[in-house]
């Protein structure tokens, strides 16, 4: 984990550099700019493997460099602002924010924070394709197809769907598969796992009301039946 590269995209000189103080000081390799434009640039050139973002940035804000983020890359994102209101908390993770943290705060939570969103991005065990005989998951690509056909996922469902199908047989709690989808904290209903699942079998079970892939078990979490076919 030491070598990863993290791009800051903040306009608060203090902000930045304090969080590159703490985690270069935990070997992380950090890249800083003071505004979106110079961000999505950065992102483009170096690739790094995380980015913070500030959300109320000049120019570009923060919401649209997330949006433009989320159409090209999986690369995981955590978003910083002094916005701490819970729908734009909800606005920033439904965006395809991994986490959200609001100003001020600890720099040793943004490190705790920073392994956790880590550490849940790199959770595939397997392959960076898998398929099914139903549908096929491409991870780098982030593209579900089924029958030769794009199915259309939120942010949120496709990180839900590959966690799930990279652990068949695995019993997820909800508060597991919040902690590991929606990040951190989550500002909600603990009941948005249940939407997103129902929408999943919407779109990719052959019969939603009998879902064969994934699997309700009463009264702890879902699982995911099946082994891919390559």
């Amino acid at each position: 984990m030491s070598s990863l590269r993290i791009l800051v995209i903040e306009d608060d000189p203090n902000i930045t550099k304090i969080l590159s103080l703490y985690l270069e000081r935990e070997g992380f390799s950090v890249m800083t700019t003071d505004n979106g434009e110079e961000g999505l640039r950065l992102l483009e050139e170096d690739e790094p493997d995380l980015v913070i973002l500030d959300i109320m940035l000049p120019g570009i804000d923060g919401w649209e460099v997330c949006r433009r983020i989320r159409k090209e890359h999986a690369i995981p994102v955590i978003m910083l602002t002094a916005l701490d209101s819970t729908h734009d908390k909800v606005t920033g993770l439904e965006l395809g924010g991994d986490d959200y943290i609001t100003k001020p705060f600890d720099p040793q939570e943004m490190i705790a924070r920073v392994r956790a969103v880590v550490r849940r991005s790199a959770d595939s065990i397997r392959g960076p394709r898998l398929s099914f005989s139903d549908f096929a998951v491409d991870r780098d690509q982030r593209r579900v197809t089924r029958d030769g056909e794009d199915v259309h996922l939120t942010a949120k469902e496709f990180d839900l769907l590959w966690l799930l199908s990279n652990h068949p047989g695995q019993v997820f709690t909800r508060d597991q598969l919040l902690d590991r989808i929606w990040g951190y904290e989550f500002y909600g209903n603990i009941r948005t796992v249940d939407v997103h699942i129902r929408h999943l079998r919407e779109k990719l079970e052959p019969d939603p009301d009998h879902p064969r892939y994934i699997l309700t078990v009463w009264g702890v979490g879902y699982k995911f039946e099946g082994r891919p076919s390559t």
